[in-house]
């Protein structure tokens, strides 16, 4: 299956949250989607509904981001970018309050349910929900392959630093490659391998 995290509008540029290279891999990331929409999963980042709200550290976190509020922003902030939003369905949804997408049980018995092993991953950060999402992933034993070309982050500097983290000390749980080459596996039902 295939695990976007977080290509939503919340992230688009003009945003203080705004991953510059998201329009930049969005048709990359759509093309992965529209090849398989009933074997796509698409993660929500959902912020606090208020400043303060929040467990432990989240709540310094939106005193800090006051802005990124549900109460302060637009209604389609949240909302998948276009035009990945006209995949749902068949396409699933799951929304979360942190950055790890494990953090929803529903994200697991989906696909305990489908009997997935491997586990295409990707969207928004690279460095943040993109990480948390690969490392659960591993975690769990599911067989992770990363989009290389279809990730993004804010930075450039943690982007490389987290592509090469999963190269060098993951390598053995999280594979990176091409859209291109995990498409062209995906669509014969070959292995990606």
């Amino acid at each position: 299956m295939h695990l976007c995290v977080d290509m939503q509008n919340l992230f688009l540029p003009g945003s203080p949250w705004a991953t510059p290279w998201m329009e930049r891999v969005l048709p990359t990331v759509t093309r992965l989607a529209a090849a398989r929409p009933d074997r796509t999963i698409f993660t929500r980042f959902i912020p606090a509904e208020r400043p303060g709200q929040g467990r432990g550290r989240w709540k310094p976190y939106y005193e800090r981001w006051a802005d990124m509020t549900l109460e302060a922003l637009p209604e389609h902030a949240i909302e998948l970018v276009e035009p990945l939003r006209s995949f749902v369905p068949p396409a699933e949804m799951i929304d979360k309050w942190v950055y790890n997408p494990w953090s929803q049980p529903q994200l697991e018995r989906i696909l305990v349910a489908r009997g997935v092993e491997d586990l295409i991953i990707s969207g928004a950060e690279t460095d943040i929900c993109v990480l948390a999402a690969v490392l659960g992933g591993v975690d769990r034993g599911y067989r992770v392959i990363l989009a290389r070309d279809a990730v993004c982050s804010s930075t450039d500097a943690t982007h490389d630093a987290v592509l090469s983290l999963f190269g060098r000390r993951y390598n053995q749980q999280v594979e990176v490659l091409e859209v291109d080459e995990i498409l062209n596996r995906w669509m014969i039902d070959k292995p990606i391998d």
